[in-house]
C-alpha cells in the first residue's frame, strides 16, 4: 500500500515516510519565515531536533530552539517560551515533539499574542472568545509519537503550578496549520513510550466512542481508529522497524484526536491529576486506570462495547472486550497498579476531588462523583 497522503480533514497533513523533507514548504504554506522550534528537553538532546533545524536552516529560516518544556507542560514553561518568542521576534511556532512539546508549542503560538492570563482561556463556556484571535501565530505540528494526537488538537493541556491541576486551553486556532506525519519519526520511540503512546490513543478512542453525547462522526472515527490500534500497536512495540504498523498507528492517534471532540471521561479526569501531582506519563497511566473505569462503565457502555467488539474480531462480548485490553497491557509491560506508578495511597482522596471537577469527567456515560472516583482509585491502586 502506498502510505504518502495529503490530507485537510481536520487541518492540512501532510502524511507519509520521509515527509519532514517539506518543512520549509509547510512553513511557507503557514505563512511563518521566523520560527521558534519548539520541543521538549529530551528530544532536544538527539539527532532528530539538530536534523529539524538544519532543515530550517537550509532554507533560510534560521535554527532558534526553545527546549524547556517538562513532561507535562507548566504555566511557567509557556511564561518562558513567551518570552523567548517575542525576544526573538517570531512570527510562527514549529512545535516538534510528543504531547508535552506539541503542546506547549500550540500554547506559545496562541499566547504570545494575548493580553489577558493563559487560565481565562480554559475550557469552558465561550471562555474561547475572549482571545484577539488575530494576534494567534500560525504553527506547523510535528509529533514525533503517536499517541496523543495532539497535532490535529485544537486544546492543550496545561498544569498550574500553584494548585497542580492539569487545565485544558481550548481555542479554535490552537489548531496547528500545518502538519507533518511522518512515521519515520517515531521508529526510534523507546519500547516504552511506543506502549504508553499507543494505549493513550486507544484510551482516546475509546472514551470519545463510549461518551453519550451525540456525534456519529466522531463515533465511527473512534471505532476505526481502536481497529488500528488493535492491529498495529504490538507490531510496532516488537517490530520497531516496522513502518506499515507504525503509520498506522500516527494515524489512530490522530483519529483519537479528532474523535475525542465528542467527549473524553473518567480515565483522563483520573490520569489528569495524577500526572499533575505525580508526573506519570500520561498514555501509560490511562493505561492503569482503563481496565476500572470500564467495568465502572459497564451498565451503561456494555452494548456500545460488544458492537465494537464485533467490529474489532473480540469475541465475548463486554468480558472479552475487557480481556483484551488486559492481555494487550500485560503484553506491553504497562504497570497493573497505580502504586506500581508511584502513587501515595493518602493522596487518593485529594486526586479524587480533584477527578471530580476535571473538565472530562462530564463526559463519562456513568456520573463521576468525588465517591466514585474514589473508589475507582482505590480499585486501580
Amino acid at each position: 500500500m502506498e502510505w504518502t497522503a495529503n490530507w485537510s480533514y481536520p487541518t492540512q497533513i501532510r502524511f507519509g515516510p520521509g515527509r519532514i523533507r517539506e518543512l520549509a514548504r509547510a512553513c511557507a504554506s503557514a505563512g511563518i519565515s521566523r520560527p521558534l522550534l519548539v520541543t521538549d528537553r529530551g528530544l532536544a538532546q538527539l539527532a532528530i531536533t539538530t536534523e529539524t533545524l538544519d532543515l530550517l536552516d537550509a532554507a533560510g529560516l534560521g535554527r532558534a530552539l526553545f527546549a524547556s518544556v517538562d513532561p507535562n507542560p507548566t504555566d511557567a514553561n509557556l511564561a518562558e517560551g513567551v518570552e523567548a518568542f517575542k525576544a526573538g521576534d517570531h512570527d510562527g511556532v514549529v512545535a516538534l515533539g510528543g504531547g508535552s512539546g506539541l503542546d506547549l508549542g500550540k500554547l506559545i503560538a496562541f499566547q504570545a499574542g494575548q493580553t489577558l492570563p493563559v487560565w481565562r482561556f480554559e475550557d469552558a463556556q465561550n471562555n474561547w472568545s475572549q482571545a484577539d484571535a488575530a494576534a494567534i501565530a500560525p504553527s506547523v505540528a510535528i509529533p514525533t509519537t503517536a499517541g496523543t494526537g495532539s497535532e490535529v488538537g485544537r486544546a492543550s493541556v496545561l498544569t498550574n503550578t500553584e494548585t497542580r491541576e492539569k487545565k485544558i486551553i481550548f481555542h479554535p486556532k490552537i489548531l496547528p496549520t500545518v502538519v507533518i506525519a511522518d512515521p519515520n519519526l517515531t521508529i526510534s520511540m523507546p519500547p516504552a513510550t511506543t506502549a504508553g503512546t499507543g494505549m493513550d490513543a486507544l484510551a482516546h478512542c475509546l472514551e470519545a466512542y463510549c461518551s453519550p453525547y451525540y456525534h456519529p462522526m466522531s463515533q465511527g472515527i473512534a471505532l476505526e481508529g481502536m481497529r488500528l490500534v488493535k492491529e498495529n500497536l504490538l507490531r510496532a512495540y516488537r517490530e520497531p522497524d516496522n513502518i506499515e504498523a507504525r503509520a498506522n498507528m500516527m494515524s489512530a492517534a490522530a483519529m483519537g484526536a479528532v474523535a475525542f471532540q465528542k467527549g473524553l471521561g473518567a480515565i483522563h479526569a483520573l490520569s489528569h491529576p495524577i500526572g499533575a501531582l505525580y508526573g506519570t506519563h500520561h498514555g501509560t497511566t490511562n493505561a492503569v486506570v482503563m481496565p476500572a473505569v470500564l467495568r465502572f462503565n459497564r451498565p451503561a457502555i456494555e452494548e456500545k462495547i460488544t458492537q465494537a467488539g464485533a467490529y474489532l474480531g473480540v469475541t465475548g462480548g463486554f468480558d472479552g472486550f475487557l480481556e483484551w485490553v488486559l492481555r494487550m497491557c500485560d503484553d506491553l509491560s504497562i504497570p497493573k497498579t497505580l502504586r506500581e506508578l508511584g502513587v501515595q495511597k493518602d493522596a487518593l482522596d485529594t486526586l479524587a476531588a480533584m477527578a471530580e471537577v476535571d473538565p472530562t469527567a462530564g463526559g463519562n456515560p456513568v456520573e463521576l462523583t468525588r465517591e466514585r472516583a474514589r473508589e475507582l482509585l482505590e480499585a486501580a491502586f
